[in-house]
């Protein structure tokens, strides 16, 4: 199966760049190129894409608000965005991951790192950066408070629907673990976290592992930790 990726960047140079790298692999191709994020939400419908390479910062509609429409469009549930930054100074990036986005990518990363994330994406797996992972997202999260207060009620309600399990499961998944790494850790088969991972993911209303790892920090289940 052929991964359709679609570009939103408002420098062509990137976006041709971009366009070389994923056209030269055998198992995805480029269906479209945005400028911002308004076309990108109207081609991500139009090209049906997979996922979208999505810059943060565009004229006119950017990439956060971009995320959020293709997000909350039940016709797009499909659609993955990989929001592209420079995620060390980038203070979007949690915004990013409560928008809807999968996950975040340097534009500073090898090209094969670029790939791997579009591969991962596509397949619904975790994609918090290939160098900086939750680490990143918990010093957000840290920043903006901690204390009882500041979690989501509503989240943290959601969290009851889970089984002791599931719950487990997604401590481990907020920890950035595989589902091969969980499986060793909780000594059960990958095809089991698997199942768990699904069922958390449709009683807490997530798009993807992401999203888990979100609700985990938000509910006050997982504590950001600075390091």
């Amino acid at each position: 199966m052929t991964i359709r990726v679609l570009l939103a960047d408002d420098q062509a140079l990137l976006r041709s760049a971009f366009r070389v790298l994923v056209d030269s692999e055998p198992d995805m191709e480029v269906v479209g190129e945005a400028a911002d994020g308004a076309e990108a939400v109207r081609l991500a419908r139009e090209q049906r894409a997979d996922v979208v390479l999505m810059d943060i910062r565009m004229p006119g509609t950017d990439g956060l608000a971009a995320t959020r429409m293709i997000s909350a469009d039940p016709e797009l549930a499909g659609v993955r965005v990989v929001i592209l930054t420079t995620f060390e100074v980038d203070d979007y990036v949690v915004q990013s991951l409560r928008a809807g986005a999968s996950g975040f990518l340097g534009k500073g990363s090898e090209p094969e790192e670029m790939l791997n994330a579009i591969r991962i994406a596509a397949g619904g797996e975790a994609l918090l950066s290939p160098v900086a992972t939750k680490g990143l997202i918990a010093r957000f999260l840290a920043q903006e408070g901690t204390s009882e207060a500041d979690h989501d009620p509503a989240r943290a309600e959601r969290l009851e629907s889970l089984t002791v399990r599931e719950r487990e499961v997604l401590v481990q998944v907020a920890g950035g673990h595989s589902n091969d790494e969980i499986a060793e850790r909780l000594e059960v088969s990958p095809l089991t976290v698997k199942t768990h991972v699904n069922r958390a993911m449709a009683k807490l209303g997530a798009r993807d592992r992401a999203q888990l790892v979100v609700t985990a920090y938000e509910s006050g289940l997982v504590r950001p930790r600075v390091e």
